[in-house]
């Protein structure tokens, strides 16, 4: 399997202007086809990908003998249904986050996984960039002491009332679609747990538009604020007893802003660290494709994917919807 033919479910903008790409750019990998039922939408892909294979429907798809993976951009409550299906018609699947509504929806999947023996993962492109890996690793050697206080923020504005983001029956709100990534960080980082919830949310039709969660890690506090009705905003904090870890685009790394780490230590010293033009969605795609290969483990399990669910659980049954 010296290239990995991929499989698209869904003409979606995010599959169209990030993960097709990447997909297209990532060694030993093609953008083999597409399912959509629009014909609009498929010329786009069509035009980027010439000779992409276009299916009418997701089953198709799922049909079709010349596809190894598939990737999943579909609403956030289709997301185990499908990838399930992938992986009975003996697919490997990388599929968008939130991949489940609900950690114990994680259980299906990791059992049809092993079940299977394919290659099942969250499509979690941070734990793949290096500015993640290196704050992991300046935590596990002290450079910022013992570490006490993490806050972590992103918000964007998103007012139409179309998007799926903005839907309670498709899994919208702000906590499934960007509450993943400063939890999902803090965890890989740090290698911890929350084991209490506190949280405040705003909710809009059943699903909540700002969430500010407290959470009880074994070792220090974790504060966080995300929201789909503010101005853009993104920033991780890793605040220790010797020094501060800042991340001021950790998860947007070169879309809206560089990726740079910035290490505050005593007297006023500050170290930085840049990754210009670093691409994790095509380390993504190579992460995934050298685990499909060689069968060594990859960087973001299920198990993994399904921890950090349990902490949105966590925070949803805190302040659950009214």
């Amino acid at each position: 399997m010296d290239v990995i033919r991929w499989g698209i479910l869904g003409a979606s903008n995010f599959a169209r202007q990030h993960m097709g790409p990447a997909i297209h750019s990532a060694r030993g990998a093609k953008v083999q086809a597409l399912a959509s039922s629009s014909a609009e939408k498929a010329a786009v892909f069509a035009d980027l990908f010439p000779g992409i294979v276009v299916h009418d429907s997701y089953d198709a798809l799922l049909a079709d003998p010349e596809i190894d993976a598939v990737y999943i951009p579909l609403p956030n409550h289709m997301h185990v249904e499908w990838s399930l299906k992938a992986l009975a018609a003996g697919k490997a699947v990388l599929c968008e986050k939130p991949m489940a509504l609900a950690a114990d929806q994680f259980d299906s999947l990791i059992a049809a996984r092993d079940a299977t023996g394919s290659l099942a993962a969250e499509a979690y492109m941070v734990v793949h960039h290096p500015q993640w890996q290196r704050t992991r690793t300046l935590i596990a050697d002290g450079a910022i002491g013992t570490l006490r206080q993490v806050t972590g923020a992103f918000t964007f504005n998103n007012q139409d009332a179309n998007n799926i983001r903005n839907k309670a029956e498709t899994g919208g709100g702000a906590l499934r679609d960007i509450g993943v990534y400063p939890i999902g960080s803090t965890r890989f980082a740090t290698g911890e747990e929350p084991i209490s919830a506190g949280a405040r949310n705003t909710w809009e039709n059943g699903f909540d538009t700002v969430s500010r969660a407290a959470l009880e890690f074994p070792s220090f506090h974790f504060n966080m604020m995300v929201s789909t009705r503010m101005a853009p905003y993104q920033e991780m904090v890793f605040h220790g007893d010797t020094g501060v870890l800042r991340l001021d685009y950790p998860f947007n790394a070169n879309v809206h802003g560089e990726a740079r780490l910035d290490l505050l230590r005593a007297g006023n010293e500050t170290l930085t660290e840049r990754w210009p033009g670093v691409n994790h969605y095509v380390l993504q795609v190579e992460a995934f494709g050298d685990s499909l290969r060689s069968g060594t483990p990859y960087p973001c399990p299920l198990e993994f994917s399904r921890g950090t669910q349990r902490a949105m659980d966590m925070i949803f049954a805190a302040d659950p919807a009214p």
